[in-house]
């Protein structure tokens, strides 16, 4: 039998790393696979240890393997010395964070090497400096603790003259190395003759890498401090020393191009840490500056590998022979495999002692948590983006953490967390924790291991499900722009969650899209928030799902095809979830069924059903005392006033509309009113004024987040600047929303046409309709009836069968004046049978007019 295969033989006799580490693989019964996945290193890693390829780790490698085998009293020893045997002749050296010897060694402090976006940190740590004796720079491995502690010591020198000086922690030193060494850098011998040596003058100690031995560190610094009070100490480390009086600063990783920024040049990308030090790492590479085109690649890029300095110089040395772009594609997903010199304070050139992969540099910092932190870290691994406290609780209560109940706080762990910077705090407001993309991939990757995948998803998609639906009410009323941030503070977990439990929650998942079409509608997912519904409601799975779930998410997708002209196909789920609603006496749930059945109901033409389920809605809401809904059906019925030229009417009636929206705290439905009344006064022929109350309403509603109403304001404030004869200035409020130069009769290609087709095709055709009515206008007002002639048409077959049968009858009334053609007139006469709409005073005079020049014509 093979030595690989003897699993009987002691691993006690084994001499070489590689039999000794195969030995105990098999005593414990772990595939090479199983062993990394422990342990949290790559299985090359394993594989190459066994075949002998790699023949000295580095001492975070040995120390994940020695605990994934459980080794511990004199196998951990004999393992530890096999595989980083003890040099001959120990001694002090130059700091080689990569392969300290086995003392703690003095050092000189090397000049500082200049640090990308560490300009506040250093800033900091130097006043903490003032006030605390010790002070630990805390994070993971590769951040940048060192580096910034150089930088730091150079920066408080002539603040501090007893001395600036440093130790380097070595494996297996103890008290006494650490008290001799600290010693020896002040010129002294014994530890008492420190205090005399100082003579009342500040010195700062730097202490490196105390991981090596965390506990005769920590016993020779109270020591240190307690017989030198004039003595700083700053200390680096991948956790806190645990010292009374001392001051955990973790060192976070560089700043990162938020996911929706789109750099429009180099310097706007280098206003992120991260982006500038890899584009100054990449320079040092190749010799080309990054181009125009790898820009996005390169934030993308940075932004997986978390903003990490040593990620970042892993990758960026890989520019040699790959471009960014080609950097992104085949390292984007598998960032923990970097590898690479492990950064020292050494100059860079001199980095030679080892290697060490991302993975290894997280997963030694996992190892220092507790088991409960640990389970608590794979859990939150679930989240795509930022979170909060609350979501982290809610995610890790109850049967999921040992011990945890409804009530257990999250904050004294989150707390551990960053402290190990395995955690990133940024920002204000609730959603601000994040797991670096690395720490979230190896969490994840550790969950696999764990078997606790399934489960995490599935409680993920519950928690986020509950969040949206307890959120979602506040998107009508005073609430609307707080809700709608937290929403799109989470679109990846939505999306994550929505569709892991589409797949094996579908009730969960019902629960969740039920509750998102009004988000939907204002972030113009209209189209696939429909589909998502429509596919959930289709399962069978959700069949037995109660029925006002079920009518809540039909009438949701009833509310979504009316953004893109497919009422048609969803009026009879919204008639079956307003018998549901009425049935179960769920008067919030019937008022919003006929609120959705007006504007269903409208855009097909059936214009008198539509006033009907209004005047309903009225009714109930008024008996009931629903001020919001009261207001919602006051504006349906506005329409059906316009409708017949009743302007007064329809003027009093949205003066009721705001002052119900006021009496409810509701502003976009405020705002909304007064963008009708906007159009209104234009309506009524007063432009200067209607473009005075549009530009007010527009700025509000781009400030609110409704960017479908505020261009559809702005165009509007468009059409009253042509009808006041501003056409310069109307033209250059349509080239602001239609960039494209389009020209009549030729549809616009707009972006989110590919993304999202029905919806962009019928959010096109309104605005194609409005775009032809300004230029017609404009070009009317200027004399050129052939231009006014082209544009009125365009806009005619744009609006013809869409849901603006008053824009329709407008472009036909300017096609017929500038046109002079009879057929328009028979035309136009068919349109108003069809929508019932009536002619306006002005457009009335209009024709009379045209019928005037026709007779004196003959």
């Amino acid at each position: 039998m093979t030595p690989d295969h003897d699993g009987a033989r002691s691993p006690g006799g084994r001499t070489g790393l590689s039999d000794l580490l195969r030995g105990h693989r098999l005593a414990a019964g772990l595939t090479q696979a199983e062993l990394a996945g422990r342990a949290g290193v790559g299985v090359r890693t394993v594989r190459d240890l066994e075949r002998g390829r790699a023949v000295r780790p580095q001492r975070t490698t040995v120390d994940l393997l020695a605990d994934a085998l459980g080794l511990a009293g004199d196998d951990r020893r004999e393992f530890v010395a096999t595989a980083r045997p003890t040099p001959a002749r120990p001694g002090p050296r130059l700091p080689d964070t990569a392969a300290a010897g086995p003392s703690a060694a003095p050092v000189a402090l090397p000049q500082p090497v200049p640090l990308v976006g560490r300009d506040r940190d250093v800033a900091e740590v130097s006043g903490l400096l003032d006030a605390h004796p010790v002070v630990s720079l805390v994070g993971l491995a590769g951040v940048g603790k060192t580096a910034l502690a150089v930088t730091v010591a150079h920066a408080v020198a002539a603040r501090h003259p007893g001395g600036v000086s440093g130790v380097l922690v070595g494996e297996g030193s103890d008290v006494a190395d650490v008290l001799a060494a600290s010693a020896s850098v002040f010129g002294v011998n014994r530890l008492a003759d420190l205090a005399c040596r100082l003579d009342g003058r500040p010195a700062l100690l730097v202490v490196d890498a105390v991981d090596r031995a965390p506990e005769p560190v920590a016993g020779a610094l109270r020591a240190l401090t307690a017989a030198a009070p004039d003595l700083r100490v700053l200390v680096t480390g991948r956790r806190p020393v645990g010292l009374p009086g001392e001051l955990v600063r973790p060192v976070a990783p560089l700043d990162v191009p938020p996911a929706d920024a789109a750099p429009a040049d180099r310097a706007d990308l280098d206003r992120w840490p991260a982006a500038a030090l890899f584009a100054a790492r990449l320079a040092q590479a190749r010799r080309e500056p990054p181009t125009a085109a790898e820009l996005p690649a390169l934030a993308a890029l940075v932004r997986r590998l978390g903003g990490l300095p040593l990620a970042i110089e892993l990758m960026a040395a890989r520019g040699r022979i790959l471009d960014v772009t080609e950097l992104l594609d085949r390292y984007g997903d598998r960032v923990l495999d970097l590898t690479g010199a492990h950064p020292g304070w050494e100059p860079a050139a001199d980095r030679s002692a080892g290697t060490v992969t991302l993975r290894e540099a997280v997963a030694s910092s996992y190892h220092l948590l507790a088991p409960a932190d640990r389970a608590a870290l794979r859990r939150l691994s679930a989240f795509r983006n930022r979170w909060s406290v609350e979501l982290a609780e809610e995610l890790l209560a109850g049967e999921l953490l040992a011990g945890g109940g409804e009530r257990w706080d999250a904050a004294p762990m989150l707390d551990r967390l960053r402290e190990l910077g395995l955690l990133s705090v940024r920002g204000a407001g609730p959603f601000r924790f994040r797991l670096l993309d690395a720490v979230r991939d190896f969490a994840a990757e550790q969950a696999d291991v764990e078997g606790e995948t399934a489960g995490i998803r599935l409680r993920h998609a519950a928690v986020i499900a509950r969040f949206v639906h307890r959120t979602a009410p506040g998107l009508v009323g005073a609430q609307l722009s707080g809700a709608v941030r937290l929403l799109d503070e989470a679109t990846g977990d939505i999306t994550a969650a929505l569709a892991y439990a589409a797949e094996h929650a579908p009730e969960t998942a019902l629960l969740l899209a039920a509750s998102l079409p009004r988000w939907w509608r204002l972030r113009g997912r209209d189209v696939s928030g429909r589909r998502w519904l429509r596919r959930l409601l289709a399962d069978p799975r959700t069949a037995g799902t109660r029925s006002t779930l079920r009518a809540w998410a039909m009438l949701g997708a009833a509310r979504l095809a009316a953004e893109h002209g497919a009422g048609a196909e969803e009026l009879p789920a919204a008639r079956a979830a307003l018998v549901i609603f009425a049935e179960a006496g769920d008067v919030v749930g019937e008022l919003s069924a006929r609120s959705v059945l007006c504007v269903l109901l409208r855009g097909l033409g059936a214009h008198d059903e539509a006033r009907e389920q209004a005047e309903a809605a009225l009714a109930t809401a008024t008996r009931h005392g629903r001020v919001r809904e009261m207001a919602v059906a006051q504006s349906h019925l506005t329409w059906h006033d316009v409708r017949a030229a009743r302007l007064a009417d329809a003027r009093r009636r949205l003066a009721t509309v705001d002052r119900l929206a006021a009496q409810c705290g509701d502003r976009r439905l405020r705002l909304l009113a007064r963008a009708d009344q906007a159009e209104l006064t234009r309506l009524e022929g007063r432009y200067a004024e209607a473009v005075e109350q549009g530009r007010r309403v527009a700025t509000a509603l781009a400030e609110l987040g409704d960017p479908r109403r505020q261009r559809r304001t702005v165009g509007k404030v468009a059409l009253a600047l042509a009808g006041q004869g501003r056409g310069d200035e109307a033209l250059a409020a349509a080239a602001e929303l239609w960039p494209s130069g389009a020209v009549p009769g030729q549809r616009r290609q707009p972006v989110m046409e590919s993304l999202n087709p029905p919806g962009a095709v019928a959010d096109a055709r309104a605005e194609d309709a409005l775009r032809g009515l300004i230029e017609g206008h404009v070009a009317l007002r200027r004399g050129d009836r052939e231009l006014a002639v082209e544009w009125f048409s365009a806009a005619a077959d744009a609006a013809e069968g869409g849901a603006g049968r008053r824009d329709l009858v407008e472009a036909l009334v300017g096609l017929a004046v500038s046109s002079g053609d009879p057929a328009v007139l028979d035309r136009l006469d068919a349109a108003r049978r069809a929508t019932g709409v009536s002619l306006l005073p002005q457009e009335e005079e209009l024709l009379f007019s045209l019928a005037a020049r026709r007779q004196k014509a003959r």
